[in-house]
C-alpha cells in the first residue's frame, strides 16, 4: 500500500513560493501561475509544453486558457494538498516556458522578441 504523501501548510507553501517560484502563488489550495502570451498559437504552444511535462511527470494540473493566457493550477489530489510533486512540476514548467536560449550566450539565438511575426510569449520582466 502506498503511503500519502507530505502535504505542505499554507504558510509553508507561501514561503516555499516565496523562495523558489516568485511568479506562483497559493489561491483556494492551488498553487497558481499565469502564463501571458502573444496570440493564440503562443497559448497553445505554452499548453502543449505543460502537457508534455505532465504527461512525462504523471502528475497533471488544471489549465484554463484564452486568446493570449493561459492559467496553470497544481494541487495533489491523492494527498488533497500540496505536495513536493506540485513544487518539482511547477518549476519544470516554469523553467521550459520562460526558457530564453538567446540570453544564455550559447549559440541558440531565440525567438526574436520585437517581431511579432515570431514572438509568442511575453517574458516576465526582470524585478528592479
Amino acid at each position: 500500500m502506498a503511503t500519502k504523501e507530505r502535504s505542505y501548510s499554507e504558510a509553508e507553501v507561501e514561503e516555499r513560493l516565496k523562495e523558489e517560484l516568485p511568479h506562483w502563488y497559493l489561491e483556494d489550495g492551488w498553487i497558481r501561475r499565469k502564463y501571458k502570451t502573444n496570440s493564440w498559437k503562443g497559448t497553445l504552444m505554452v499548453i502543449n509544453t505543460i502537457g508534455h511535462l505532465s504527461e512525462a511527470a504523471w502528475h497533471h494540473p488544471d489549465i484554463t486558457a484564452s486568446y493570449a493566457w493561459v492559467e496553470v493550477r497544481l494541487m495533489n489530489h491523492a494527498a488533497k494538498g500540496i505536495t513536493d510533486k506540485d513544487f518539482e512540476l511547477a518549476k519544470k514548467i516554469e523553467d521550459v516556458v520562460h526558457w530564453q536560449p538567446g540570453a544564455e550566450g550559447g549559440s541558440l539565438e531565440g525567438t526574436p522578441e520585437d517581431d511579432m511575426r515570431f514572438s509568442y510569449i511575453k517574458y516576465d520582466k526582470p524585478k528592479s
